[in-house]
């Protein structure tokens, strides 16, 4: 459910790491909980980002929401394809429905990520406290 190679935020951002540049998406909960994807506002290639700041916004059928950068850095590549098919959130989060990429300007950020672990017991404790 949530593939050991990657890292996880508290708000529900995953980041494939390669080299000094973050792969950026949303978890399966996340998607899960935000039920259809119907629209997606994207990043600008080139945008200069902090960690924990806005990175994106996301509409579904059930509400709006905020995708946040999980680490600082430049936007060098962003998934135009969610452009057209904001639904490859849903249907593949960790695959085709990546958001963006970002070059990393602090690689000690990495070590605020969580591991898949981590995260797993930290949805299980949100489910439970509901």
């Amino acid at each position: 459910m949530y593939p050991e190679d990657l890292k996880y935020t508290e708000k529900h951002e995953w980041v494939r790491l390669e080299g000094n540049r973050a792969v950026i998406g949303i978890t399966s909960h996340a998607q899960d909980q935000l039920g259809a994807i119907v629209g997606i506002g994207l990043p600008q290639v080139g945008d200069v980002v902090e960690q924990g700041q806005e990175l994106a916004d996301i509409d579904s059928m059930k509400t709006a929401d905020v995708i946040y950068a999980p680490v600082s850095g430049t936007v060098v590549e962003v998934n135009k394809k969610l452009e057209e098919h904001p639904e490859l959130i849903n249907d593949d989060p960790y695959g085709e429905g990546w958001v963006a990429v970002i070059e990393i300007s602090n690689e000690e950020e990495i070590g605020s990520l969580m591991s898949a672990e981590e995260y797993r017991a930290l949805v299980e404790e949100g489910e439970e406290g509901h």
